[in-house]
């Protein structure tokens, strides 16, 4: 169960990193700056570990709150965690499957010169990512409230993992030359798999308390 847990956790958070929130500020503010591959790989490893860190902490809020909520109705906090993971996956799925296509071309980007500082562009990119926690991570959290610090203590790890691997590869994949506009067009398809992993997500909850 575990093991299931944290491979489609990671498999949830390398999707979610694929949202153009999480990869086109450092490919638009790496190009502006002039940066190196190295040096914008690190903007985004320090991005998503403070995005996931944040996370975390509302994620540690709600499990708390969750089990506050648990000792007054006992039982109902694994019901509660599958609801909303049921609810994120319909609106994932729903939205994918309403979003009109994005056309494949378009212009290139073009090279500008710096402007500012790389240290002020770098720390800008990791406040913009830890001020916005992974709504969608929330309800896993809550789903584990239960099963103590060790299992959430790895789920952050895995969703670590799992968000700064994505974001380094569409960051690396649009340095590379991708399109952009055509990884918007591959991000059409997250949604559709991000919603279908968290229902199942939900299902193995539902499953564990069978």
């Amino acid at each position: 169960m575990i093991l299931s847990l944290l491979g489609v956790g990671f498999v949830t958070a390398f999707l979610h990193a694929a949202l153009p929130t999480h990869w086109l500020p450092f490919v638009l503010v790496g190009r502006a700056q002039r940066w190196s591959l190295a040096r914008m790989l690190g903007a985004v490893t320090a991005a998503g570990l403070a995005h996931i860190a944040t996370t975390a902490v509302v994620g540690g809020l709600i499990v708390a709150a969750g089990q506050a909520v648990d000792q007054w109705m006992s039982g109902l906090l694994p019901y509660l965690s599958a609801t909303l993971l049921f609810l994120f996956g319909a609106f994932y799925l729903s939205r994918s499957l309403l979003r009109r296509p994005v056309p494949a071309d378009g212009p290139p980007l073009e090279a500008v010169e710096p402007a500012g500082s790389h240290a002020a562009a770098f720390w800008g990119l990791v406040v913009l990512m830890a001020a916005s926690p992974g709504e969608v991570l929330l309800p896993i959290y809550l789903s584990q409230a239960g099963e103590g610090l060790g299992v959430l203590a790895a789920l952050t790890a895995t969703f670590a993992v799992g968000t700064v691997a994505g974001m380094a590869v569409f960051t690396s994949a649009a340095r590379a030359g991708w399109s952009v506009l055509r990884l918007e067009r591959w991000a059409r398809y997250e949604g559709a798999v991000l919603g279908g992993a968290l229902i199942l997500i939900g299902l193995l909850v539902v499953a564990h308390q069978l």
